[in-house]
């Protein structure tokens, strides 16, 4: 048996440096970034699956609310975040560029940038949390919108919280410092959790017990996170100090990659508040298929969004380094992994479909819509969401951030929102029609993502 083991080894060793290793990096620092960040990725699925399931338990019209308000909280803090990617992107460069001074004043800009912007975000959430609320979901029940402003802004209150663990947790992943960051977000997560149990299942405070749990959680993840970089860190060497002086050189290379990514977020993530808007037409049923179709979908993602985040730093190191050949190689192989991923989740969940579902406690009237879009986006996934999202990751690492958002914002609104309406409301496909309009968008914007990233475009970008 021996033999045989150390030639599937030797025959494995291979296999992974020739598709995995570079100049720039090799296979073992490749599998140290992603592992990490996959370990992160299922526990914050797998826990918001567990959140989800837990507020399910309070009643259709709490589910429905925060799935409401959780599509425009991804809208408003996709924003900050989207510069914290800014500021992984910069720090991985000069990581690769061996400038450890610059990595430092790259790690301070970023996490004051992303706090200050955080905290504008969610004051306009707090103030404005009425007309927002009105003229987004005022067709819903008079139950479900007192749920959903609650829930608003307890999380407009939290965001300079999540902002903090984001933009510190963006720099680790850039200086590749994966297992900080899985340590950070598992605390901030999983606090989140036992907090759930305890006010909502032990107390029964429905939507008001998740609030007060998701502020206590990410305030806690924000000290943790400000505590590793002051006492814990031993290369950074950032102070309190650092945070409170603006650098307008690194904050313009930061909202380089950052503002166009966010203006993205903003434009893609309004459209699915637009097409939100469409299934809350379609009564509360409607809303609670399309919260518990997104959980299995989000668990379908999880090696995926790992690998999407990996690159970032992947890339943005061969690019500090000037290493072109290296970038394309790896972003294939990343392509090809993340493909494979998706029929390995479909294998994995798709059989234990009935018991998982169970979980939300769904009607028993919506479970066979739940499964008919869960087994569609399944197989859809495979071919068409790592072109779609794997690549923009890779060409946004080397600086190719203005093509990338251009490119996402009109295929979400021409096709994602346009088509979805079409399909679900005028033809009458419903929850099913918006979907597929989703999975149509993601191929036509991979194919234009693959075209650019066959072309040379996008390698010819200065970040640092």
């Amino acid at each position: 048996m021996e033999p045989n083991v150390n030639v599937n080894t030797k025959r494995s060793v291979r296999f992974l440096e020739k598709y995995l290793s570079g100049d720039s990096l090799d296979y073992r620092h490749m599998i140290a970034l992603f592992i990490p960040i996959l370990v992160d990725q299922a526990f914050i699925v797998g826990l918001n699956l567990v959140n989800t399931a837990m507020i399910s338990s309070s009643g259709v019209a709490a589910i429905s609310a925060v799935n409401m308000i959780d599509s425009l909280n991804l809208f408003l803090i996709s924003v900050f975040i989207a510069v914290s990617t800014g500021g992984t992107v910069v720090v991985a460069q000069y990581k690769g560029s061996g400038n450890s001074l610059m990595v430092s004043k790259a790690t301070a800009g970023a996490t004051s940038s992303v706090s200050l912007m955080a905290f504008v975000v969610g004051m306009f959430g707090i103030l404005f949390h009425n007309p927002l609320l009105n003229l987004l979901f005022g067709a819903a029940s008079p139950e479900v919108m007192h749920n959903a402003r609650i829930y608003l802004i307890g999380s407009c209150i939290s965001y300079l919280g999540i902002a903090v663990v984001e933009a510190v947790c963006g720099a680790l992943r850039g200086i590749g410092r994966t297992r900080a960051s899985l340590a950070l977000s598992l605390i901030m997560n999983l606090v989140y959790v036992l907090l759930n149990l305890v006010f909502i299942n032990l107390l029964h405070m429905g939507v008001l017990g998740m609030t007060i749990s998701i502020n206590i959680a990410r305030y806690l993840g924000a000290i943790c996170a400000l505590y590793y970089l002051f006492r814990m860190d031993n290369e950074l060497h950032i102070r309190i100090r650092d945070l409170l002086v603006v650098q307008f050189s690194m904050l313009k290379k930061i909202m380089f990659i950052g503002m166009p990514f966010a203006a993205e977020q903003m434009f893609f993530n309004g459209g699915k508040i637009l097409t939100q808007v469409f299934i809350v037409s379609l009564g509360t049923y409607a809303l609670a298929t399309n919260a518990i179709a997104s959980s299995f979908a989000g668990i379908m993602q999880i090696p995926g969004n790992a690998l999407s985040l990996t690159i970032i730093t992947v890339v943005g190191q061969c690019m500090g380094s000037n290493n072109v050949k290296d970038a394309r190689k790896f972003i294939k192989s990343f392509l090809v992994a993340s493909s494979l991923s998706f029929v390995v989740m479909g294998l994995l969940v798709m059989p234990f479909f009935h018991p998982l579902v169970s979980m939300f406690h769904p009607p028993a009237e919506i479970v066979r819509d739940i499964f008919i879009i869960v087994l569609i986006n399944t197989i859809v996934q495979i071919p068409l969401w790592s072109v779609s999202f794997i690549t923009p990751s890779a060409l946004r690492a080397a600086g190719d951030s203005k093509f990338t958002s251009m490119v996402s914002m009109l295929s979400m609104w021409l096709f994602r929102v346009v088509l979805g309406y079409i399909l679900g409301i005028v033809l009458d496909f419903g929850l099913l029609g918006v979907w597929l309009a989703m999975n149509c968008e993601w191929g036509i914007r991979g194919f234009i993502f693959l075209r650019r990233f066959m072309g040379k475009k996008w390698v010819q970008h200065r970040v640092i």
